[in-house]
């Protein structure tokens, strides 16, 4: 395959997401020049990149300033969003980029991002297009909740509408214990217990003009709400939900959907982010390159072929790596 050189700029240099999206460039065919932007001078990916910046946070006043600053002089031909704080930001500010800079954003539209963003607002889309997400209700509604609980019975999940990696989720298996959970706290939902740790999956999909053009499906193990064992194998039956599931949501380019399955086999999503996963890096070793798939569609027009992936399990493990002080002092 043809090299094509180009340059990239990912955010998030020290995030799971962002880290990932850096080593699926690492391990593309493209030939990439990588700048990392991070609020912390401790981050991997900025000196893992061939440029890095240090930022402020996506919710500081001057962040949008900075971005600008670094756009202005690197002039990517692309950017790809690597933590969840930043997509509502890119998704606003696009369009203004791209005809500011020629930058190329790989984020879905604001309305997209706020669907992904806010698990209640995920379950009453899913359910709207006819899928079956497990059922949810909010606590402040009083009628809604004493509906689920007799309709569902226990355990039910307590988790905030808007997180990841399973931070804040709780278990419930009685009222008492329920009510316990919620106390003192907003912004949850309380959501069916749906399939089981064996039935978890994390599947990813890519689409363009309203059709999902590639699709990846993995069961996977947890640890602190992150996969690290994937399994790869012949999920024919759920790889065709996930592609409906995607040409629902109508991203522009990558969707991650987070499900379980009851025991016929119906996916029961419970989480959808709207940009690459976490398992980014694990894809692109089953020669699922999503990164590389969307930039060479959006620079060069090639269009998207769904690879046709390798049976196996993907381990995760930490690496180390030296940074000299100098280094680290003039990233600060």
């Amino acid at each position: 395959m043809q090299l094509v050189p180009l340059k990239a700029l990912v955010t998030g240099g020290g995030a799971l997401l962002g880290q990932g999206i850096i080593k699926a460039l690492r391990g593309s065919s493209l030939k990439a020049e990588i700048v990392a932007v991070d609020p912390n001078p401790l981050s991997s990916g900025l000196y893992w990149a061939d440029k890095g910046y240090r930022v402020p946070m996506a919710s500081q006043p001057d962040y949008r300033q900075a971005i600008w600053d670094i756009l202005e002089r690197e002039r990517p031909d692309t950017l790809l969003v690597g933590t969840d704080v930043e997509l509502a930001f890119f998704a606003k500010e696009r369009a203004a980029i791209q005809e500011r800079f020629g930058t190329i954003v790989l984020i879905s539209d604001p309305q997209v991002v706020a669907v992904a963003e806010d698990k209640y607002e995920t379950y009453r889309f899913m359910q709207s297009k006819g899928f079956k997400p497990p059922a949810s209700a909010l606590p402040e509604d009083a009628e809604a909740l004493s509906r689920l609980v007799t309709e569902v019975g226990f355990p039910l999940v307590v988790k905030p509408r808007v997180g990841a990696r399973s931070a804040g989720v709780s278990v419930v298996h009685d009222e008492a214990d329920l009510a316990r959970t919620l106390e003192g706290r907003d912004g949850l939902v309380v959501q069916e217990c749906v399939g089981s740790d064996d039935t978890e999956y994390t599947a990813g999909v890519l689409v363009f003009d309203g059709r999902t053009q590639a699709s990846i499906v993995l069961r996977r193990d947890l640890r602190d709400g992150n996969t690290y064992r994937a399994y790869a194998g012949n999920y024919s039956d759920l790889d065709a939900q996930v592609q409906a599931f995607g040409e629902a949501l109508a991203p522009f380019g990558p969707a991650n959907f987070q499900f379980r399955t009851d025991p016929d086999g119906t996916a029961r999503v419970f989480e959808i982010n709207a940009r690459f996963s976490g398992t980014t890096p694990m894809r692109a070793m089953l020669g699922f390159n999503e990164v590389e798939m969307c930039i060479r569609k959006l620079l060069h027009g090639t269009r998207i072929e769904q690879p046709q992936g390798r049976p196996g399990v993907i381990l995760r493990y930490l690496q180390e790596m030296y940074v000299p002080e100098e280094q680290i002092a003039a990233m600060v």
